[in-house]
C-alpha cells in the first residue's frame, strides 16, 4: 500500500539532504529510500537522507539519524546537525534555541542564532573533543597518525588522521582547486588502512590564514561541503602549526568557522538553510 510522505529539502554550505519529521512519517526502510531519492535525475536530489526522530534519552530534545546516498548510515553530520535545529524551530517542533541533539556520535548541543525574520540563520554547534586515536578507525599500532603516508591503489599522501566520532585523513596539498579530488579521495577512503572506510579531505592554506577545503565523504562522494572535515581540518591544521585556535575554512559550497577553545571542544559555526518542501509517494 503506498503513502505520501512530506519531506524538506535543506542544505549547509551546500551540503544538502532529505529530512524527514520521522515522528509524523516513520520510515522502515531508510536505506533504500537514501538511495533512491538522493538520486538528482530520478529523486528528490541530495547528499542523502536525514530522518529527525524523538530522542532515545531524557538529556536529548530530538534525535538523528543520518544516511549517505549509497545507503550506508553515518555516525554524524556537522552541516545536517545545523539543518536539523533549523528545521525543529522554525517548524514550530520547539521553542528552545539550545536544543540537545542525540546522534551515534553522542549529543551535540546545538545554540541558534535566529535573523531578523525570526528564523534560524546560523547555528554554532559544540562538536565535542576530537579524538586522534581510534584503533577501530585507524589500523596503526596506536590507532593514530600525524604527517604520515597512506597509499592505495597507486595513490600516496601525506595527512593526519582525526576523528569527530566519523573517520578523517586530512591532506594539505599546495593547490586544491585544481587537484582530482575524485581519483585521489576515491583510492585513500577505500586504503585498508582505514577499517571503516574513511572521509578524504584535501586543503591549502591561503595567506590570509583561511584554508580552501575540498572533501570526498566516505559512501557519498565529492560534496559542496562538509561540517565534521572542516572541523577534522582546523584540527590537524592546528596539531600541524598551520593554523591557530579559529580559522574559517572555506569549501565548495561556502565557508564555516571552526574555533577551538582551551577547553578540548571543537565548536563549528555555519549557516543552515532551507531550499523548498513536498511530498513523496511511496
Amino acid at each position: 500500500m503506498s503513502r505520501k510522505i512530506e519531506f524538506t529539502k535543506m542544505h549547509g554550505a551546500g551540503n544538502d539532504y532529505v529530512y524527514v519529521d520521522a515522528a509524523r512519517f516513520p520510515i522502515d526502510n531508510p536505506e533504500e529510500l537514501a538511495v533512491a531519492w538522493s538520486d538528482r535525475h530520478k529523486g528528490i536530489g541530495g547528499d542523502g537522507l536525514i530522518l529527525i526522530c524523538p530522542p532515545e534519552t531524557p538529556q536529548g530534545d530530538f534525535r538523528m539519524r543520518m544516511f549517505n546516498n549509497d545507503g550506508s548510515e553515518g555516525r554524524m553530520c556537522g552541516n545536517g546537525v545545523r539543518c536539523v535545529a533549523k528545521y525543529v524551530y522554525d517548524n514550530g517542533l520547539t521553542q528552545k534555541t539550545v536544543i540537545n541533539l542525540e546522534t551515534l556520535s553522542g549529543i551535540k548541543i546545538l545554540n541558534l542564532h535566529l535573523g531578523d525574520d525570526g528564523l534560524v540563520e546560523s547555528v554554532t554547534v559544540d562538536m565535542g573533543e576530537a579524538a586522534l586515536a581510534v584503533p577501530s578507525q585507524m589500523a596503526t599500532p596506536d590507532g593514530a597518525m600525524r604527517e604520515g603516508v597512506v597509499e592505495n591503489l597507486g595513490v600516496s599522501h601525506r595527512g593526519t588522521f582525526v576523528s569527530m566520532g566519523n573517520p578523517h585523513f586530512v591532506c594539505f596539498i599546495d593547490d586544491v582547486e585544481s587537484f582530482d579530488v575524485e581519483r585521489e579521495g576515491r583510492a585513500l577512503e577505500l586504503a585498508p588502512i582505514f577499517p571503516e572506510r574513511c572521509n578524504i579531505e584535501f586543503a591549502t592554506v591561503r595567506p590570509d590564514g583561511s584554508i580552501r577545503m575540498r572533501v570526498w565523504e566516505r559512501g557519498t562522494g565529492i560534496t559542496m561541503a562538509c561540517g565534521t572535515g572542516a572541523c577534522a581540518t582546523a584540527v590537524a591544521a592546528h596539531l600541524t602549526g598551520r593554523a591557530a585556535e579559529r580559522v574559517e575554512i572555506v569549501m565548495d559550497g561556502g565557508a564555516l568557522t571552526i574555533e577551538l577553545p582551551a577547553n578540548g571542544h571543537v565548536m563549528m559555526t555555519g549557516p543552515a538553510t532551507t531550499v523548498f518542501s513536498g511530498e513523496i509517494q511511496v
